[in-house]
């Protein structure tokens, strides 16, 4: 996991321009705005919650991330209940009506033993019958062959001077993950910072195996956040499950 991202208050404070995002929050928003208690699971600077707050929910909203940096952002604003954790560690039992897991966080559980205590916990904080909205990228689609040659993001940091980002694929896809490190300069910095970070790619079949054994039907898959079809070359798989009962 990228470790040095989520501890380093300085690059939290530049997540959200770092990794500009807009087409998946109109696709979670509607979810969100239509469930009275919310549970955002790696919510990062909390920008989704802030987000449909502004947009007049009026219900429980709640963001579980394990990083203080992150979340010192989210505390900025917001009657949000904000709290510091891994989601296997939480106590909560049948509270939620709809857990979302965005900016494919889902990807991070690497080992099969992982994924399966994360869907135990979703379906445990769930409701009868809650949903649980989440996305993660479809292997078909080989994003990973388009990082190494992306162009480098340069965003402004607090002192004025440019952040620059890139991104290097160290372990290239063993049909499971990918290993990658992204690395931060600014000409103010005495060094970059490096992160490193490996993430698994599942695809359909095998994503919808998981979530079967977990307790979960499908209610609904798309291949990208506009609701396309989902293909063979999609480059995602955003899912809507339903805790079976």
């Amino acid at each position: 996991m990228a470790d040095e991202l989520y501890t380093d208050a300085q690059l939290a404070a530049l997540y959200d321009r770092l990794y500009p995002r807009s087409a998946d929050f109109r696709f979670y928003l509607p979810l969100i705005l239509a469930a009275q208690q919310v549970l955002d699971v790696g919510c990062g600077t909390g920008a989704l919650l802030h987000e449909a707050r502004r947009c007049g929910h009026a219900g429980r909203l709640c963001g579980l991330d394990p990083a203080d940096a992150m979340l010192a952002q989210a505390r900025r604003g917001g009657d949000i209940e904000w709290v510091c954790g891994e989601l296997a560690s939480v106590a909560w039992v049948g509270e939620f009506d709809l857990v979302v897991m965005t900016g494919h966080a889902f990807q991070v559980f690497v080992a099969d033993t992982e994924l399966r205590a994360a869907l135990g916990a979703v379906r445990r904080v769930l409701k009868s019958y809650g949903r649980f909205a989440f996305e993660t990228r479809n292997p078909g689609a080989r994003a990973w062959e388009g990082w190494q040659a992306h162009e480098p993001t340069e965003v402004d940091g607090p002192d004025g001077a440019r952040v620059r980002l890139t991104r290097r694929v160290v372990a290239p896809f063993d049909g499971r993950t990918v290993t990658f490190t992204e690395t931060f300069s600014s000409p103010g910095w005495p060094q970059p910072r490096v992160s490193r970070s490996t993430l698994r790619f599942l695809d359909a079949t095998q994503l919808g195996r998981l979530l079967a054994q977990a307790g979960f039907t499908i209610e609904a898959q798309f291949g990208g956040f506009g609701r396309e079809p989902l293909t063979p070359g999609s480059a995602e798989i955003v899912t809507i499950a339903r805790r079976a009962s």
